[in-house]
């Protein structure tokens, strides 16, 4: 069975259950699987399967402690009714290239992909484990993943869900998202700072001591954030997904090469993109999209990460992020498992604020990634273009990507590998930005930019956008980080019964 293994200590090696049930190891290390590439897969094999099908297939590869028909039941249940489309993620073809729209799930966003499998993991693996306790999920937000684990984690049995988000830096939609969600389960809290505030607070919380306490024999931590591998590992199949929609309307041959742009943060979503092509995805380049936020960009040119820099609030603000956790778990695999070195990187990172990786990782890193960023004027400009040229229209976040995609291609003219924009979230999400790109006006009101942006997109607006304005407000608390742990230890104390 396959092991996963800390990046903060390669000795701490757990199965499947125990990785996704804690989410981050309790020394603090990101669970990381182990040979992927020993697990190679057959496109050929896979070239027929549906997304339900790829999903069993490539989860029960890593997540070998399942069996197939446990994890087939699994993804049934998550994928079975909760998609607008039945194919989960449809590709849509822009002129040779292609757009893979990920945000047809309950929330509008990638991360439903995900999170609507994650819950139904945990419990799965609650029960192998044996366990009695409470599961907290604590789960940090740019926007996105909070919306989408309340929704997964909604009234699911044993587990209570606490997500911080920034209180300026999220959208009006994605802001009223979540401060309307019901569930007995749930709890919403905004927090003065930005999302690595917001981030650095979760990833504390396992190793404070008072919190340690609290997680007796009644409640045990985990994650909904891509810091738990059971949020990750599902991203990984829309990738091959994408690779069998290109396949099926001829616009590739089987192993043919296929580059992915993403739009990045935290570094998840293109590193489930690396976790394909080491299970033998033939893909060329993934190119990592930043917005002016740009650490990653600057990362993957120079092998210095530094987030010494000034946060910029942005309008795709899911990728406002300086400190990209899961690029740890590359770090990681490209030092061959190294969890001293990668340990003396991180302590680099939280006293210095900066860390330079050795040639090798380098040179493995821009092998495999290569990376640019967008102006905020070239967002509106893409958002505009792309509507003008192929009537698609994208969201702030998307819009990174394909600009991202415009510069390699200007930057490499005889590469003519098809590429893959990944569209992350809804434009009706982003409304605002999206009308004053597309129509050059927008509306004061949300709910207006909504209404209005129908008359532009192909797709309806979701009945969970056009009622939100009609739902009532159920969290508005505003915190400051200094009240962040006693905002988790009130959490936790009531999860497990006792007077807050």
């Amino acid at each position: 069975m396959r092991k996963f293994v800390s990046s903060k200590d390669r000795t701490r090696a757990v199965n499947a259950f125990t990785a996704i049930t804690q989410g981050l190891s309790p020394d603090g290390g990101l669970y990381t699987p182990v040979n992927l590439k020993e697990s190679t897969l057959s496109i050929k094999e896979l070239e027929k399967l549906d997304y339900k099908q790829l999903a069993t297939t490539i989860i029960s590869t890593i997540f070998d402690d399942f069996t197939l028909e446990e994890t087939k039941e699994i993804v049934e249940k998550a994928y079975g009714h909760t998609f607008m489309a039945d194919d989960i993620t449809p590709l849509e073809k822009v002129g040779k290239d292609a757009v893979l729209k990920l945000y047809y799930g309950p929330t509008g966003a990638f991360k439903d992909v995900a999170l609507t499998i994650l819950p139904h993991l945990l419990v799965a693996s609650y029960k192998k484990l044996h366990l009695n306790q409470e599961i907290c999920i604590l789960t940090a937000t740019s926007g996105d993943t909070g919306k989408a684990a309340l929704e997964g984690f909604k009234d699911v049995e044993h587990t209570h869900i606490l997500v911080f988000y920034p209180e300026i830096g999220v959208s009006k939609t994605q802001k009223r998202q979540m401060q309307t969600t019901t569930g007995s389960n749930t709890k919403v809290v905004a927090m003065q700072g930005d999302f690595d505030t917001c981030q650095s607070l979760v990833k504390a919380a396992y190793q404070d001591p008072a919190v340690k306490e609290l997680c007796s024999d009644q409640v045990v931590l985990s994650s909904a954030n891509s810091i738990n591998i059971g949020r990750l590992v599902p991203q990984i199949v829309y990738y091959f997904k994408a690779y069998n929609d290109l396949l099926a309307d001829g616009t590739i041959t089987c192993g043919e090469q296929v580059h992915f742009s993403v739009p990045t943060g935290n570094f998840g979503d293109i590193l489930a993109g690396y976790y394909a092509k080491c299970l033998g995805l033939p893909i060329g380049k993934l190119i990592c999209a930043s917005n002016s936020n740009h650490v990653l960009t600057d990362f993957i040119a120079t092998g210095v990460y530094d987030r010494n820099r000034t946060f910029l609030p942005t309008t795709s603000p899911s990728m406002d992020i300086l400190v990209s956790s899961n690029l740890e778990r590359l770090l990681f695999e490209f030092s061959g498992y190294d969890s001293d070195l990668i340990k003396s990187y991180m302590q680099d990172l939280n006293t210095r604020g900066r860390y330079e990786v050795k040639d090798s990782i380098k040179k493995e890193i821009k092998h495999h990634f290569c990376g640019y960023y967008t102006k905020e004027e070239d967002v509106i400009k893409t958002i505009q273009s792309v509507y003008h040229d192929h009537h698609l229209v994208l969201d702030p976040h998307t819009a990174v990507a394909y600009h991202a995609k415009l510069q390699y291609q200007k930057e490499h003219p005889k590469d003519a590998t098809v590429c893959v924009v990944l569209s992350t979230a809804s434009p009706y999400k982003f409304s605002s930005t999206v009308m004053k790109s597309i129509a050059g006006k927008e509306f004061e009101n949300d709910r207006d930019n909504m209404e209005a942006l129908t008359g532009y997109c192909s797709e309806t607006l979701p009945d969970y956008f056009s009622n939100l304005y009609d739902l009532p407000l159920l969290h508005t608390e505003v915190i400051t980080k200094e009240l962040g742990m006693k905002t988790i230890a009130a959490f936790l104390s009531e999860a497990k019964g006792e007077p807050v």
